[in-house]
């Protein structure tokens, strides 16, 4: 699948410790833009349905197994009518030596050919990884990204409202800061969005009548984290008497982003509210109903059941 970003394949071979056996004339500004990576066994037998070059292809033990199987003229043919068709890259793994018909091809055809000595399938999952990353659907946000108790919070909310001064006092509490004022955020999977400050302000901080502040220097390194995953929005809104606020918990409310539902909350802000132990209790609430224990819908339960047995106030 191709998205609209790009990465170039100098960095990935960087990232993963590649080997290169061949670099196209272009290999310093080639880029990848498809997250695919395909295993060509069906194309060395010469099964070209269904075929997209431009995925990364990575070769292991069973297609060098195959092509030894067949004799030299055979396996010429395989192998130019695959490198024919102007792949972005072919990998090999298990640090399998390639033949000298592999290498004249990649140079024939001009393809970038790499080995590294990782296991397959455990290439194959790191390389995924890499690549869902890099080429991750994405998106600027204006909040605060803050990881409370292994929980990423992102605080949304009106200018000048405290999403700053709750996570500055969080940090002090012993937690941790990803980003302020612009958070940027990726579609890592169709169940999961993390988050990051961009690379001009990560770890800084913007405090009215005190301006920027460098949260890494002031704090120490555990005060701040790079990237997280975003597990709740907190939204604060200012306190407003007409409205009605949830008092047990019950309703569940969530908020998409990228097209990932992610639970939501919305806390009203007044004088004298300590935002920074709500947090705390948010993120620790929130795990807790993702292990499982809502504590509003047992009491609840608990509640109607000694309702129905008769019991009265």
């Amino acid at each position: 699948m191709d998205t609209n970003y790009k990465v170039k394949l100098k960095l990935i071979a960087e990232e993963h410790g590649l080997q290169s056996i061949h670099a196209s004339r272009d290999y310093e500004d080639y880029t990848i833009s498809n997250y695919n990576v395909s295993r060509p066994a069906l194309q060395l037998a010469g099964f070209y349905d269904y075929f997209y070059p431009a995925e990364i292809q990575v070769i292991g033990k069973a297609e060098m197994a195959y092509l030894r199987t067949l004799s030299e003229e055979d396996m010429a043919a395989s192998l130019d009518r695959f490198f024919s068709h102007r792949v972005a890259a072919v990998i090999i793994c298990n640090r399998i030596p390639p033949n000298s018909v592999f290498v004249d091809c990649a140079r024939k055809y001009d393809t970038n050919l790499l080995t590294t000595d990782v296991a397959t399938s455990e290439f194959l999952a790191q390389l995924i990884n890499t690549l869902r990353t890099h080429l991750a659907p994405r998106a600027t946000m204006h909040g605060v990204l803050v990881q409370v108790h292994g929980e990423g919070l992102l605080i949304t909310g009106d200018s000048g409202i405290g999403k700053s001064e709750t996570a500055l006092e969080l940090v002090k509490r012993g937690h941790r800061l990803v980003a302020d004022d612009a958070v940027e955020v990726r579609r890592m999977s169709r169940t999961r969005v993390s988050g990051s400050a961009p690379e001009m302000i990560r770890y800084l901080m913007e405090l009215p009548g005190l301006g920027l502040i460098d949260v890494r220097k002031i704090y120490g390194i555990g005060a701040v984290l790079p990237d997280c995953n975003i597990d709740l929005v907190v939204n604060f809104e200012h306190w407003d008497s007409t409205k009605h606020y949830d008092r047990l918990g019950l309703e569940t409310e969530t908020t998409s982003i990228l097209g990932v539902e992610i639970p939501q909350v919305t806390i009203p802000v007044a004088p004298a509210r300590n935002l920074a132990i709500i947090l705390e209790v948010a993120a620790m609430n929130n795990r807790q109903k993702r292990l499982g224990h809502n504590t509003a819908l047992e009491f609840t339960m608990q509640h109607d059941s000694m309702i129905d047995s008769g019991w009265n106030l």
